[in-house]
């Protein structure tokens, strides 16, 4: 059936963004990289919906859906972060070249966060702990955190951050972070709401608040504060609960 599709449709969009997405990291253009993994994590919201608006939620579009999240949330910023290594290294280099025997091994250590969203995500697929909240950093949301780094170098310069994001260690640290966030036994509420109830759903509406406010206020230097604001707004959340 035609009906059953759709979803899938939804989900092989989303690859196909990852896949855009990759083709311009691979060439720095982070800008253009980062477009494309917002479309695909759109895409990503929407196949489950789709899935369970039409009451087609199968075994198939849950493997396929995490494929395509593995190239748009876990290949695309293991590449960025590479180019971000690389830019540290080589200030006044104009552009990668991954094959080259002059470029340092230790631009290849962003990487790391790929296989991280890899195990990740095989993770997510065989635990039955994750139906209305996440164990775990959220690949996209990790996906956003790396790729903020290239925006702010683009757009805020002068920005308390960007002198950090120049930093070798610094970017070494933030991609075993991101691994460990990835993978760690920590709770994190989801977005999804069952009712619109204020009682229940205060702090999901204070988080999307917050986020406009940052982002209104600090543009792209908001996304990694709003990501970390989320973490200890659901560590938060666990000792009060």
């Amino acid at each position: 059936m035609i009906k059953k599709q759709i979803p899938n449709f939804i989900t092989l969009l989303n690859l196909l963004s990852g896949c855009m997405a990759t083709v311009f990291a691979v060439q720095d253009n982070l800008v253009a990289a980062t477009v494309f993994v917002c479309i695909g994590i759109f895409f990503d919201f929407f196949d489950g919906l789709a899935a369970r608006a039409l009451k087609v939620k199968s075994d198939l579009g849950l493997q396929l859906d995490s494929l395509a999240d593995m190239v748009t949330s876990g290949l695309v910023p293991g590449l960025v972060m590479c180019q971000l290594l690389f830019k540290s290294l080589n200030p006044s280099a104009s552009n990668l070249t991954f094959f080259s025997t002059e470029t340092s091994w230790v631009v290849f250590i962003g990487l790391i966060i790929t296989l991280g969203s890899a195990y990740r995500l095989a993770k997510f697929n065989i635990d039955d702990r994750q139906t209305d909240s996440f164990i775990g950093l959220p690949t996209p949301a990790n996906a956003l955190l790396i790729l903020s780094f290239g925006l702010i170098l683009d757009y805020h310069p002068d920005s308390f951050l960007s002198e950090l994001i120049q930093n070798t260690y610094f970017l070494i640290a933030i991609s075993v972070l991101s691994v460990l966030l990835l993978n760690a036994e920590l709770k994190l509420f989801s977005l999804k709401v069952s009712n619109l109830k204020l009682s229940e759903n205060w702090y999901r509406y204070l988080i999307v608040v917050l986020s406009i406010i940052l982002l209104v206020t600090f543009q792209f230097v908001a996304i990694p504060i709003i990501i970390f604001v989320y973490i200890l707004l659901s560590l938060a959340l666990q000792k009060i609960s």
